[in-house]
């Protein structure tokens, strides 16, 4: 259960980037949801920690923390796309 919460929450977290930053398509795109949203998690919260002054230690970084490393995983993910196609 607990897989699968941590599952959903990294989809809506990532959707919710996508919808901040602007949804190329108009449709969102559910792999790049998932995966910004638990990578984004782990950045968030990694940004968290050398902010707090704890070093390079992961923790869960709540909502906002992840809300913010999703929205920057999903830029690099669109800017590297976006670079390979041209």
């Amino acid at each position: 259960m607990l897989i699968l919460g941590l599952i959903l929450f990294g989809m809506l977290i990532g959707a919710l980037a996508q919808l901040i930053l602007g949804r190329k398509s108009g449709r969102i795109d559910w792999t790049m949801a998932i995966v910004a949203g638990l990578v984004g998690s782990f950045v968030g919260g990694l940004l968290a920690s050398l902010i707090n002054g704890d070093g390079l230690e992961l923790r869960p970084s709540g909502i906002i923390g992840s809300i913010v490393g999703a929205i920057i995983v999903t830029a690099i993910w669109r800017f590297a796309g976006g670079r390979s196609k041209a």
